[in-house]
């Protein structure tokens, strides 16, 4: 993979690639099924519109180059090329078929405890490859998670992705899409680390299970509500020092629910993981790394293998499936202070 420079060699590069159809456009990118000429292998070209920014280039594709160029792993997807042309810079990604919103979506599927554990341990899998090269993704949804025709999940959209080089660096708290944000984020906080990916890791969990989203609110502060009556509202104890965020409020005081009262047919292992990653003291909350160790994943029933999980009967190249790709509902503007970085609100 390379970054050409030149308008000749780039003007070649761009000939290696042929667009098919588009399949998803947003404010700032337009998102292309395409063709490698000379291997006509299937692509994903994601074309951002350099040309709108004052700054010449928008902050979250040089965050998605970035962190995608630093990373290789099958659960991640796949940077081929990066080439620019006329105004703009085109982003060329493997290709998959669909994402894991549109699995838990597709009511004809019916998912069985050893397929959920899969998905979970190829996104833990994915994730944990992100968190050892120092980068948080800062976006994990399902339809974040695309999988690939043989099964694979892989990790995807690092437009909102860190370097976590420095933890005492200040980020931005506004992060993560709403219904899989963890509290420190919606509370304000401007230091945080890999625990705020392993909050929506947990989400994603309790989405499986459920089929719908787990914590959905409509702003923020109904956010907070919703996770407090989910999981009760915390206290000093559980959340040393939380209070002192710098957008903190005061709740009214839920109890604390079992989450078995919620997940019936679950299984021990699965909610002891799940309620570790649903941990509000960020300094508890378990890491990737200790998430894969967890008995959920030794204990039976063994998770299914990829090229044999359910996936939905139509894929991207359906007619009206491709406009799935919807636009992000939370479009917004991350004001940071190492720059400013408009969130590209679609999938690619």
């Amino acid at each position: 993979m390379r970054i050409e420079i030149g308008e000749d060699m780039n003007a070649r590069t761009s000939a290696k690639y042929k667009k098919v159809k588009k399949v998803g456009e947003g404010t700032y990118a337009v998102v292309y099924q395409g063709i490698e000429v000379a291997t006509e292998r299937m692509i994903a070209i994601k074309k951002i519109k350099m040309g709108q920014f004052k700054s010449g280039l928008d902050m979250s594709a040089i965050r998605e180059v970035k962190a995608l160029r630093e990373l290789d792993h099958p659960n991640v997807i796949r940077l081929i090329d990066v080439f620019s042309h006329k105004t703009n810079l085109n982003l060329v990604l493997e290709f998959l078929d669909t994402d894991l919103e549109m699995v838990i979506k597709d009511t004809n599927l019916i998912f069985k405890p050893e397929d959920i554990k899969s998905w979970m341990l190829m996104t833990l899998r994915g994730l944990y490859h992100c968190h050892r090269n120092w980068i948080l993704h800062r976006d994990l949804k399902p339809n974040n998670l695309l999988i690939a025709r043989d099964g694979q999940l892989k990790l995807a959209d690092f437009g909102l992705a860190r370097d976590y080089a420095d933890p005492t660096a200040p980020m931005t708290s506004q992060a993560v899409t709403r219904w899989y944000r963890p509290p420190e984020l919606l509370f304000g906080a401007k230091k945080y680390g890999y625990a705020v990916d392993m909050w929506s890791v947990g989400c994603v969990f309790a989405e499986l299970m459920l089929r719908t989203p787990y914590l959905p609110g409509e702003t923020d502060m109904e956010q907070l509500d919703t996770t407090f009556r989910a999981l009760g509202t915390p206290t000093e104890e559980d959340w040393p020092d939380h209070t002192q965020l710098p957008d903190y409020v005061q709740f009214k005081q839920y109890p604390k629910t079992s989450l078995q009262t919620l997940f019936t047919a679950a299984s021990a292992d699965s909610l002891s993981l799940m309620e570790q990653m649903l941990v509000y003291n960020p300094h508890k909350r378990i890491s990737a790394f200790d998430a894969l160790q967890h008995p959920y994943f030794q204990n039976l029933p063994l998770p299914t293998p990829p090229g044999r999980l359910p996936k939905p009967a139509l894929n991207i190249n359906d007619e009206g499936v491709a406009a799935k790709r919807r636009l992000d509902p939370e479009l917004v503007k991350l004001n940071e202070a190492d720059g400013v970085a408009k969130k590209l609100c679609f999938d690619v």
